[in-house]
């Protein structure tokens, strides 16, 4: 039964009809979540009505759906009885084709193919009404794998029925898919076992459909079609000369014969471009023997003329390209080894996610399933990006498609991928550790723990040994390291606090604002010589010392000029309505700011090349002074609420994140509150005193919510709040200390909640569509926090605690847009708010441009070598 436009099968709402097969109805169709246009199958009701078939099709589509290839359409999932694909815009390759252009298809066809067979899926019914060819000429394949997940287990093939013109399996499995009666191969008409050199087949097939514009087995009735495949040798006469050899390789009736790889198909292509000219005469056949010959010794003369003279120079093109539109904050970028797409971590209208653009083209597109995403790197063959996000190292197919979870990386810090699929990261903030995990998942080992933060790895040419860069150590053992796959090697290559990228024979890294280029000799692991200037004006970011630069295999250099992300960050006084009514301070890269309980002073965090500081600012006399003077990270202020303290957090010493102390005068010694194994940042000073809340960074339990009594140094023993398999943060208690706000990913995205404290029953989300870093007005009758789009939302509260503590929140209302110098993905709170809730101090972005990014084409060009 056809579906009408509007009808709702889950969240896809039905747009119009596309066709009908086998398989089912085709519809366009609207992604109510996503906000995009899909292809939806609606499945035979046969299936509907066989929960074993069913089963059977849903594991199989999970297999399909983890084929990710540029030309290959993507299923998204099932939803009840219908398929979700990749909508493809474009029409069916038709011929006859110059051989030029019927090989620029057939070649991404062989690409699709080679991967899916690699992978051990079959398509079983290649064909051009399975085959579309984009506007840009990118090819797509449909279908994938769809004869096996719709055959029966086990069952043979028989072919006594035509669907449009796919075949099905016979009367008990009406609308089941075996192939297409002129392209099945000789085995599949015979209701055999197939595998990929059916495949084979079927694009030989295809081929000289393409060449000739000729269908290559007809017949007057299906009998007479599937018996001249079976039967009849196919005259390939029409085809040009120089794809002759790979048809009939390709169209070998006997399996064993026919070609049995399709990545070989183009070494059986003749040379050249042009087609074989006419056979010559028996006379005249040894002249252009000759003359090759003659041509070759020429050849070897003008070589020798011309062997001393140096290659002309490659041209450098210098441009810039600005990040996408409303962009307010570039985390982190890099371009594929190709030199053909560039991955950004961007935040646009206060929502982080993944965008992508063609370096050929004027705009990037987001990524959905990519949000939170920080630190994007790409796999060796440019299909993939990994990725961080909620935890998680992830991945994606550029092509698009849902994004993979690997494994557990709570704060990941940078990642790099090698030949064998191997990926090195940093999985937490704060953990001095390197680990290793398999590209298509697993659970992670660790091969390399230094002391101080280890960050942002780089596998060097060989794929066993990489570098990364340590922080928050001593001088002396900071630096880039290098350390192996088998946790063998482990020492310091570089003294420079910069992540590190590798270009042909040269490191790029970051030293005094300056890009640098130095030699090294990746058999020994040594630099060799000095290091000298290749860019100015280039300095390491707040991000862990990550340098803003991304280089291809091919030689095209991208860097932003002054940083990324917290050069310019502005703190600013706003209303509840969002006016502007002061800038504190110049901008540069503040962050953490707090306001005083007498809200005459804030302090905040100020994050230079190397290391991070807490500064004090009188706000009446605009006054500051240095809080904390150690080599180290020291970030996450909050006040006491006598304003005689502050709590903050500090990777000095192991390089671990613990809590410290100071005296709010300056003077006196910092002192340690709380160490472990596990890195601590605090979230809050309860109004009362007593407590500090603070979150923990558990490799097993991720982010957790604890608290620490301040009563006394004795009774200073931490108790777990909320610690489970989801990540809460952000704890905020009220002003009675009766109650717990904070944030956490139960629900698949991060929520706005408050429970009683210090226990109780009953858990309330505030948030309705996103919400993170509560903060509780004076009085305890109003919550703020930064919804998902970035503003400032308030929700009133009715609050009454006791035996049956009862919550009434009100719906949430937008106050402002915020444009906050730092996304979710970065687990700091970003604003305070003043007792009275009127004011709002703010680190946002400034008032600055969108980041731009500068690119060279051919950069080390001209380089001494």
């Amino acid at each position: 039964m056809a579906l009408s436009a509007g009808t709702l099968l889950g969240a896809y709402e039905i747009l119009a009809p596309i066709g009908a097969g086998g398989m089912g109805e085709v519809y366009r169709a609207r992604d109510t979540k996503l906000k995009r246009d899909v292809a939806l199958k609606v499945l035979p009701e046969a299936f509907a009505k066989d929960p074993g078939r069913m089963e059977r099709f849903q594991r199989e589509a999970e297999v399909l759906a983890s084929l990710n290839h540029p030309n290959i359409a993507h299923i998204y999932g099932v939803e009840e009885r219908a398929l979700v694909m990749e909508l493809v815009e474009g029409s069916e390759p038709a011929g006859p084709l110059a051989f030029e252009d019927a090989w620029k298809i057939a070649s991404q066809i062989a690409d699709a193919l080679e991967y899916a067979h690699e992978r051990g899926v079959v398509h079983r019914d290649l064909k051009p009404a399975n085959i579309k060819v984009t506007p840009d000429g990118v090819v797509k394949l449909l279908d994938f794998g769809l004869a096996k997940a719709f055959s029966e287990p086990g069952g043979a093939a028989s072919a006594d029925a035509v669907n449009s013109p796919t075949l099905t399996m016979g009367p008990s499995v009406a609308g089941v898919i075996l192939g297409t009666a002129a392209y099945m191969s000789p085995e599949q008409a015979r209701g055999k076992t197939v595998d990929r050199r059916a495949d084979i087949w079927a694009f030989g097939v295809v081929l000289y459909e393409l060449l000739t514009g000729k269908q290559l087995f007809q017949g007057e009735d299906l009998t007479e079609t599937l018996a001249s495949v079976v039967k009849d040798r196919p005259d390939l006469g029409a085809a040009p000369e120089r794809a002759r050899k790979l048809l009939e390789a390709c169209l070998e009736k006997d399996p064993k014969k026919r070609l049995q790889s399709i990545g070989d198909a183009r070494y059986l292509l003749g040379s050249g471009i042009a087609d074989s000219p006419p056979a010559q005469a028996r006379g005249t056949r040894k002249l252009p023997w000759v003359l090759a010959a003659a041509g070759v010794t020429a050849a070897i003369a003008v070589s020798f003329i011309h062997f001393r003279e140096a290659p002309p120079p490659k041209p450098v093109l210098r441009y810039t390209i600005a990040a996408p539109e409303n962009a307010t904050f570039l985390h982190s970028f890099a371009i594929s080894p190709d030199g053909r797409l560039l991955a950004l971590a961007v935040d646009v209208k206060g929502k982080r996610q993944l965008f992508l653009r063609a370096m050929d083209s004027l705009q990037a597109q987001p990524l959905p399933g990519t949000d939170d995403a920080t630190y994007p790197f790409w796999s060796p063959d440019s299909r993939y990006i990994g990725f961080f996000a909620q935890g998680k190292l992830k991945k994606i197919a550029a092509s698009g498609g849902p994004a993979q979870s690997l494994c557990d990386a709570l704060i990941g810090q940078g990642g790099s991928w090698n030949r064998d699929d191997v990926i090195v990261f940093s999985p937490r903030l704060g953990g001095g550790v390197i680990q290793r995990v398999s590209a298509a998942g697993g659970v992670p080992a660790d091969v390399a723990t230094p002391k101080g933060v280890a960050a942002l790895p780089e596998f060097l040419p060989d794929g066993r040994h990489f570098l990364f860069r340590v922080g928050g150590a001593s001088e002396e053992q900071n630096g880039v390291y290098l350390s192996s796959l088998d946790g063998k090697e482990n020492r310091r290559v570089l003294a420079d606090v910069s992540s590190v990228v590798v270009s042909g024979g040269r490191l790029l890294f970051v030293r005094e604002n300056t890009l640098m280029a130095q030699s090294f000799d990746f058999s020994n692991g040594q630099a060799r010589g000095d290091a000298f200037p290749a860019v100015e004006g280039v300095s390491v970011t707040t991000n862990l010392g990550y340098a803003p630069i991304t280089v291809s295999d091919t030689g095209v250099l991208l860097y932003q000029s002054g940083g990324v992300g917290g050069q310019n960050n502005q703190m600013a006084w706003y209303d509840r309505a969002g006016k502007l009514l002061q800038e504190v301070g110049d901008a540069g890269r503040v962050l953490d700011p707090a306001i005083s309980p007498d809200e005459k002073s804030i302090v905040f965090r100020r994050q230079p090349a190397s290391g991070a500081d807490l500064w004090l600012r009188d706000l009446a006399r605009g006054a500051e002074s240095r809080f904390t003077t150690d080599p180290s990270i020291n970030f996450a202020p909050f006040w006491s609420p006598r304003g005689d303290r502050i709590v903050f957090s500090s990777n000095r010493g192991s390089g671990v994140i613990s809590l410290y102390q100071k005296a709010a005068s300056g003077t006196g010694p910092d002192e340690l509150l709380l160490a472990g194994s596990n890195g601590k940042f605090p979230t809050q000073w309860s109004r009362d005193g007593r407590l500090v809340v603070f979150s923990e960074v558990n490799p097993k339990t991720r982010l957790d919510i604890w608290v620490l009594p301040m009563d006394g140094a004795a009774q200073r023993k931490p108790f777990a709040f909320l610690h489970s398999e989801f990540n809460e943060l952000y704890g905020q208690l009220s002003p009675d200390s009766r109650w717990m706000a904070y944030t956490s990913d139960e629900s698949g995205q991060r929520e706005v909640y408050v429970r009683p404290f210090p226990a109780g029953e009953g858990q309330w989300r505030i948030s309705i569509s996103g919400g993170e870093q509560p903060r509780w007005r004076g009085d305890g009758r109003e919550l703020f926090f930064v919804g998902a789009d970035g503003k400032i939302m308030s929700a009133a509260l009715k609050l009454a605690a006791g035996a049956r503590p009862s919550l009434e929140p009100s719906t949430p209302q937008p106050l402002f847009a915020t444009h906050l110098a730092h996304g979710p993905a970065d687990n700091v709170l970003e604003y305070d708010v003043t007792t009275d809730g009127k004011r709002f101090l703010l680190d946002t972005t400034g008032s600055g441009s969108a980041p731009i990014l500068n690119v060279v084409v051919n950069w080390d060009a001209g380089l001494k070598k």
